[in-house]
């Protein structure tokens, strides 16, 4: 009997607590704009910016154009903010920072979840494509500075470059102050050029890798638009929460083989993750419990 009880009880609550998440994706849907044309001409423009950097690299100095003179830059100072900024574009990094804002602005996760899709079918085809070779395969080991893990194929483009021009795209399409905008493409290109600085990519990577993902950001914001479906269904929503937080948990065991990153990767992984603790089981759990007093 007392099982039976505590059966009921559960149903309730969870049927509570997905009344609660429903409520909040609706109210948290109107919070961001739904179209912007001023986040989607910066993202054009700088899709576009990259492309051409790209391209002029490629044409009038070839493929490898700018690797050593950059990396012989960095490698001038300390290596540990180029690890801590190359795992910016480190897919996991990316999902699990939305977990800071997953549920209170859901309308950006939404769009986020669908440019990765966007990002990883054109990234991935292009680097199977390609199979460009990379610094490492190239070069003399003595001739440049590489920091952490050797990576020697799927060079064109670079998959962080993407990853961070995709994540910090969306955010620049969101953002509603210029000091934010700048500050996320900012962030976006250090993120790129790191690659090179940690010796696993050449510069034309990044900037395709970059022009692509910003890309990415702006067709990922379409589909949103067109597929609402997905921003107020409550079981999806959580089932990528449930994968950001997965990748999230992965961040305070694997660090990526960047050592001087992983501290900061366990504290980001203590962050999100109790974050998203918070956000979808804490407070619901006490509104709810809340709503059950008041009327009892």
């Amino acid at each position: 009997m007392a099982d039976a009880s505590l059966l009921v009880l559960a149903r309730n609550l969870a049927r509570a607590l997905g009344r609660d998440l429903r409520e909040s994706l609706a109210s948290g849907a109107e919070r961001d704009p739904a179209l912007s044309a001023l986040g989607a001409t910066w993202l054009l423009y700088w899709s576009l910016a990259a492309a051409l950097i790209g391209l002029s690299l490629y044409l009038l100095m070839g493929y490898h154009a700018g690797f050593l003179g950059f990396n012989a830059l960095t490698a001038r100072g300390p290596g540990w903010p180029w690890e801590w900024l190359t795992m910016l574009g480190d897919e996991r990094v990316a999902f699990a920072l939305t977990l800071l804002f997953s549920r209170r602005h859901p309308r950006l996760f939404w769009t986020l979840i669908c440019a990765a899709v966007v990002a990883a079918l054109c990234s991935r085809g292009l680097k199977a494509l390609f199979d460009a070779a990379r610094p490492p395969a190239v070069l003399a080991a003595e001739s440049f500075n590489l920091l952490g893990p050797e990576r020697r194929s799927l060079s064109f483009p670079s998959g962080h470059s993407v990853t961070a021009a995709v994540f910090f795209g969306v955010l620049v399409y969101y953002a509603r102050w210029l000091p934010w905008r700048l500050l996320f493409l900012l962030l976006a290109l250090l993120a790129g050029l790191s690659r090179v600085a940690v010796g696993v990519h050449w510069p034309v990577d990044v900037a395709a890798g970059l022009a692509g993902g910003a890309l990415a950001a702006w067709a990922g914001v379409w589909l949103a638009n067109r597929s609402p479906w997905g921003l107020y269904n409550g079981a999806l929503h959580l089932a990528f929460v449930s994968v950001a937080a997965v990748m999230a948990l992965s961040l305070w065991f694997d660090d990526g083989g960047y050592t001087a990153a992983g501290e900061t990767l366990q504290l980001l992984a203590v962050l999100c993750l109790s974050s998203a603790a918070l956000g979808y089981l804490l407070m619901p759990l006490w509104r709810v419990l809340a709503r059950g007093a008041g009327t009892g």
